[in-house]
């Protein structure tokens, strides 16, 4: 995979004993300008906001978003895809116009597979109703045809992606009960299946474009849990899958601190030998609203000591989570994918995520956009 990416800092991000804010030093032997990490986001709500009359500017005026982040700093972007959706948005056809655009703007298409009608996550897990029932062996092969056909498709148009994960937030498993991990779940046979349903997608994604080959990443929830994380990549190792780099979603709201984070990513490096990326994280620059949904982003609590939901806060934050990565051992922090940078609310589209975007409740772009990318 290309690796142009920002250089990092001189410097590493320290979180003082005992406090939790935030602090930089000249680093410790370290040559973190030598390493360059992917930055990117996920606009899997562009078009839903555009055909609604969202628009987004910056000091030049309103422009389109892609090319927008794409002048400030950012090379990849992140699309999820749900097999049948109620609606006409996450479809093949919708992601296929949208690979188009972002093909046009110069910029990378990481494809995020979700193997569901609608979100799946940590929590969620259910099959595409076009599954429902099928022997284990079917489903592993409409895994592999699925799979197949969208990056085929994607290719008949010239915009295969550059990296691809089989399945979002699988910390428990997919496609379930079938594929299902952890608990009642953590068994030998489940593991087995787990792997075989991994590996179907992996494949699929592989044999549709032999000649490019997509990266393959396995996403994780929780990015600042070390032992649920070496559980779950452990178990995959036990059955021998095979895949190209690690994904963690990080949220300091649900998923722990900065060091806990930093650590984690280490480790995961060092043990599996591959590169890590942060594929979902976000940060709040207010606790404001405009409209009636009810934000996800909405107090105190949610928020890391020592940066506030205020622009400052959220710059803070992004420079500290960027140093991070761009230090992981080896050379092996991949990037960081900012999550719904462009979830703005705007009439018919409400939005549970306007206080946590890159972009300010008319669409203007904030100065925590470049302070993210290193740009400012």
């Amino acid at each position: 995979m290309m690796k142009n990416r920002i250089a990092a800092p001189l410097i590493a991000v320290v979180l003082l004993a005992g406090c939790g804010e935030s602090a930089t030093q000249p680093d410790d032997g370290l040559e973190p300008d030598t390493f360059d990490i992917l930055i990117g986001g996920d606009v899997s709500f562009l078009a839903e906001i555009e055909d609604n009359g969202g628009t987004y500017s910056d000091a030049d005026g309103e422009k389109d978003l892609l090319l927008l982040m794409k002048e400030h700093g950012f090379e990849s972007i992140r699309l999820r895809l749900w097999h049948t959706p109620a609606g006409s948005y996450n479809d093949l056809e919708q992601v296929k116009t949208m690979a188009a655009r972002i093909e046009a703007a110069g910029m990378e298409l990481f494809l995020d597979f979700h193997y569901s009608d609608w979100w799946a996550d940590a929590g969620t897990q259910n099959k595409p109703a076009a599954w429902s029932g099928l022997a284990f062996d079917i489903l592993v092969d409409s895994v592999y045809q699925y799979s197949y056909d969208v990056i085929a498709s994607l290719q008949s148009q010239g915009t295969v992606p550059s990296m691809v994960q089989i399945g979002n937030e699988i910390s428990s498993g997919m496609l379930w009960p079938d594929g299902q991990v952890g608990g009642a779940y953590d068994t030998p046979q489940q593991w087995e299946q787990l792997s075989a349903l991994l590996d179907a997608g992996r494949r699929g994604v592989l044999d549709a474009a032999p000649n490019q080959r997509p990266e393959i990443v396995i996403h994780f929830s929780n990015g600042a849990d070390n032992a649920a994380c070496r559980w779950f990549f452990d178990g995959l190792a036990a059955h021998g899958l095979q895949y190209d780099a690690i994904g963690v979603s990080y949220y300091p709201k649900w998923h722990g601190s900065l060091a806990q984070l930093r650590y984690n990513l280490n480790d995961l490096a060092n043990r599996y030998q591959r590169d890590v990326y942060v594929v979902e994280t976000a940060y709040p620059w207010t606790f404001d609203w405009v409209d009636d949904a009810n934000n996800i982003w909405g107090s105190e609590s949610d928020l890391h000591p020592g940066y506030p939901a205020t622009v400052a806060g959220q710059s803070d934050f992004l420079r500290a989570l960027r140093n991070i990565v761009a230090v992981v051992p080896g050379g092996r922090g991949g990037g960081i994918y900012y999550w719904s940078p462009e979830w703005i609310a705007v009439q018919g589209v409400p939005s549970a995520w306007e206080n946590a975007t890159l972009f300010d409740f008319d669409g203007m772009m904030l100065p925590s956009m470049e302070a993210f990318t290193g740009m400012e």
